[in-house]
Protein backbone atom coordinates (compact mmCIF):
# COMPACT_ATOMS: atom_id res chain seq x y z
CA UNK A 1 0.00 0.00 0.00
CA UNK A 2 1.58 3.31 -0.81
CA UNK A 3 1.68 5.74 1.80
CA UNK A 4 1.73 9.69 1.49
CA UNK A 5 2.27 12.22 4.13
CA UNK A 6 0.71 15.63 4.85
CA UNK A 7 2.47 18.90 3.47
CA UNK A 8 2.10 20.25 7.19
CA UNK A 9 0.69 23.47 6.17
CA UNK A 10 2.37 26.28 8.63
CA UNK A 11 0.99 26.77 11.73
CA UNK A 12 -1.25 30.15 12.01
CA UNK A 13 -1.69 29.92 8.01
CA UNK A 14 -5.78 31.41 8.31
CA UNK A 15 -8.33 28.41 6.49
CA UNK A 16 -8.68 29.19 3.24
CA UNK A 17 -11.50 30.36 1.57
CA UNK A 18 -14.05 27.53 0.18
CA UNK A 19 -17.30 27.15 -1.32
CA UNK A 20 -18.58 23.72 -2.15
CA UNK A 21 -21.11 21.39 -2.48
CA UNK A 22 -22.54 18.32 -1.20
CA UNK A 23 -23.62 15.61 -3.21
CA UNK A 24 -27.19 17.19 -2.94
CA UNK A 25 -26.20 20.67 -4.43
CA UNK A 26 -26.13 22.52 -0.99
CA UNK A 27 -23.46 25.06 -0.75
CA UNK A 28 -21.01 25.11 2.72
CA UNK A 29 -18.85 28.00 2.62
CA UNK A 30 -16.26 28.82 5.34
CA UNK A 31 -18.00 32.05 5.91
CA UNK A 32 -21.02 30.01 6.96
CA UNK A 33 -19.00 28.20 9.61
CA UNK A 34 -17.27 31.70 11.57
CA UNK A 35 -16.95 31.97 15.01
CA UNK A 36 -16.49 28.51 16.01
CA UNK A 37 -12.84 26.52 15.61
CA UNK A 38 -12.87 24.48 11.97
CA UNK A 39 -11.86 21.30 11.66
CA UNK A 40 -10.75 20.17 7.93
CA UNK A 41 -10.87 16.58 6.90
CA UNK A 42 -9.85 15.41 3.32
CA UNK A 43 -11.11 12.39 3.12
CA UNK A 44 -12.76 10.07 0.19
CA UNK A 45 -15.14 7.16 -0.15
CA UNK A 46 -12.46 3.81 -0.92
CA UNK A 47 -9.08 4.64 0.48
CA UNK A 48 -8.19 2.12 2.93
CA UNK A 49 -6.51 4.88 5.23
CA UNK A 50 -10.06 6.63 5.48
CA UNK A 51 -12.01 3.23 5.53
CA UNK A 52 -10.66 2.01 8.45
CA UNK A 53 -11.31 4.99 10.71
CA UNK A 54 -14.58 6.02 8.71
CA UNK A 55 -17.28 5.22 11.65
CA UNK A 56 -14.53 6.56 14.73
CA UNK A 57 -14.46 9.67 12.77
CA UNK A 58 -18.39 9.73 12.36
CA UNK A 59 -18.32 9.57 16.44
CA UNK A 60 -15.65 12.17 16.36
CA UNK A 61 -17.27 14.75 14.65
CA UNK A 62 -20.62 14.53 16.46
CA UNK A 63 -18.90 14.70 19.75
CA UNK A 64 -17.13 17.66 18.99
CA UNK A 65 -19.63 19.37 16.91
CA UNK A 66 -21.43 19.13 19.94
CA UNK A 67 -18.47 21.12 22.07
CA UNK A 68 -18.64 23.87 19.48
CA UNK A 69 -16.25 23.13 16.96
CA UNK A 70 -17.51 23.02 13.22
CA UNK A 71 -16.41 20.63 11.04
CA UNK A 72 -16.51 19.34 7.34
CA UNK A 73 -15.35 16.40 5.12
CA UNK A 74 -13.48 17.66 1.66
CA UNK A 75 -13.57 14.84 -1.04
CA UNK A 76 -11.33 16.17 -4.07
CA UNK A 77 -10.07 13.28 -5.79
CA UNK A 78 -10.42 12.59 -9.55
CA UNK A 79 -13.79 10.90 -9.93
CA UNK A 80 -13.01 10.01 -13.76
CA UNK A 81 -10.04 7.59 -13.06
CA UNK A 82 -11.99 6.87 -9.09
CA UNK A 83 -15.49 6.78 -9.50
CA UNK A 84 -15.74 5.44 -6.04
CA UNK A 85 -15.57 8.94 -5.29
CA UNK A 86 -18.65 10.76 -6.93
CA UNK A 87 -20.71 12.65 -5.61
CA UNK A 88 -23.33 9.85 -5.98
CA UNK A 89 -21.48 7.76 -4.37
CA UNK A 90 -20.49 10.55 -1.65
CA UNK A 91 -24.23 10.45 -0.89
CA UNK A 92 -24.25 6.56 -0.57
CA UNK A 93 -21.11 6.90 2.01
CA UNK A 94 -22.54 9.69 4.36
CA UNK A 95 -25.51 7.24 4.59
CA UNK A 96 -24.08 4.35 5.35
CA UNK A 97 -21.31 5.22 7.74
CA UNK A 98 -23.35 8.11 9.46
CA UNK A 99 -21.76 11.59 8.83
CA UNK A 100 -23.52 14.41 9.71
CA UNK A 101 -21.20 17.45 8.83
CA UNK A 102 -21.01 18.51 5.43
CA UNK A 103 -19.32 16.33 3.14
CA UNK A 104 -18.50 18.46 0.16
CA UNK A 105 -17.30 17.84 -3.49
CA UNK A 106 -14.17 19.89 -4.77
CA UNK A 107 -14.63 19.26 -8.36
CA UNK A 108 -11.50 21.75 -9.42
CA UNK A 109 -9.56 20.47 -6.59
CA UNK A 110 -8.45 23.88 -6.04
CA UNK A 111 -9.17 23.68 -2.34
CA UNK A 112 -7.05 21.11 -1.81
CA UNK A 113 -4.45 22.62 -3.13
CA UNK A 114 -5.23 26.01 -0.99
CA UNK A 115 -4.76 23.98 2.01
CA UNK A 116 -1.52 21.69 0.47
CA UNK A 117 -3.64 18.69 1.09
CA UNK A 118 -1.93 15.98 0.01
CA UNK A 119 -3.68 12.33 1.55
CA UNK A 120 -6.52 11.18 2.80
CA UNK A 121 -7.45 11.38 5.59
CA UNK A 122 -6.09 14.87 6.15
CA UNK A 123 -6.68 16.99 9.24
CA UNK A 124 -6.13 21.02 9.82
CA UNK A 125 -7.30 22.42 12.79
CA UNK A 126 -7.96 26.09 12.91
CA UNK A 127 -8.75 28.27 15.93
CA UNK A 128 -11.95 29.77 16.28
CA UNK A 129 -10.62 33.09 14.28
CA UNK A 130 -9.51 30.54 11.65
CA UNK A 131 -5.55 30.27 12.57
CA UNK A 132 -4.30 27.18 11.90
CA UNK A 133 -3.56 25.44 15.10
CA UNK A 134 -3.25 21.61 14.05
CA UNK A 135 -2.21 19.53 10.68
CA UNK A 136 -1.51 16.19 11.25
CA UNK A 137 -2.65 12.47 12.00
CA UNK A 138 -5.98 11.40 13.72
CA UNK A 139 -4.07 9.19 16.08
CA UNK A 140 -1.16 6.36 14.91
CA UNK A 141 -3.39 3.62 14.02
CA UNK A 142 -3.01 2.38 10.28
CA UNK A 143 -4.64 -0.28 8.26
CA UNK A 144 -2.80 -3.44 9.43
CA UNK A 145 -0.88 -1.95 12.57
CA UNK A 146 -3.22 -3.27 15.36
CA UNK A 147 -2.61 0.10 17.14
CA UNK A 148 -6.61 0.63 18.45
CA UNK A 149 -8.54 3.89 17.08
CA UNK A 150 -8.18 6.68 19.29
CA UNK A 151 -8.30 9.64 17.42
CA UNK A 152 -5.99 10.80 20.54
CA UNK A 153 -3.68 13.18 18.70
CA UNK A 154 -6.48 15.56 17.27
CA UNK A 155 -8.39 14.50 20.41
CA UNK A 156 -6.10 16.41 22.54
CA UNK A 157 -5.54 19.54 20.11
CA UNK A 158 -9.61 19.57 19.89
CA UNK A 159 -9.31 20.01 23.71
CA UNK A 160 -7.21 22.37 23.74
CA UNK A 161 -8.66 24.90 21.63
CA UNK A 162 -11.66 24.68 23.52
CA UNK A 163 -9.91 25.31 26.26
CA UNK A 164 -8.56 27.86 25.10
CA UNK A 165 -4.90 26.81 25.45
CA UNK A 166 -2.12 26.50 23.04
CA UNK A 167 -1.63 23.70 20.98
CA UNK A 168 1.94 22.02 21.23
CA UNK A 169 3.59 22.27 18.13
CA UNK A 170 5.17 19.18 17.73
CA UNK A 171 2.76 16.98 15.52
CA UNK A 172 2.89 13.83 13.72
CA UNK A 173 1.78 14.22 10.22
CA UNK A 174 -1.21 12.25 9.03
CA UNK A 175 -0.47 9.37 6.53
CA UNK A 176 -2.50 7.90 3.85
CA UNK A 177 -3.31 7.91 0.24
CA UNK A 178 -2.71 10.49 -2.23
CA UNK A 179 -5.10 12.59 -3.40
CA UNK A 180 -6.08 11.50 -6.79
CA UNK A 181 -4.63 14.75 -8.73
CA UNK A 182 -6.74 14.80 -11.95
CA UNK A 183 -4.02 14.57 -14.80
CA UNK A 184 -1.99 17.32 -15.51
CA UNK A 185 -3.73 19.37 -12.54
CA UNK A 186 -0.87 18.00 -9.56
CA UNK A 187 -0.07 20.86 -7.47
CA UNK A 188 3.58 21.99 -7.29
CA UNK A 189 3.97 20.44 -3.96
CA UNK A 190 2.67 17.28 -5.00
CA UNK A 191 5.98 15.33 -5.54
CA UNK A 192 4.60 11.68 -5.75
CA UNK A 193 7.17 10.57 -3.24
CA UNK A 194 5.58 8.06 -0.87
CA UNK A 195 6.36 7.41 2.66
CA UNK A 196 6.51 3.81 4.54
Amino acid sequence: MVKTASTMLPLGTEAPDFSLPDPTGQVTSRADLSGNPLLVMFICNHCPFVKHLNTDLAKFADEYRMKGINVVGISSNDVENYPADSPEKMAEEILAVGYSFPYLYDETQEVAKAYTAACTPDFFLFDAEHKLVYRGQFDDSRPGNDKPITGKDLRAACDQVLAGESVPEDQSPSIGCNIKWKQGNEPKYFTGVSVE
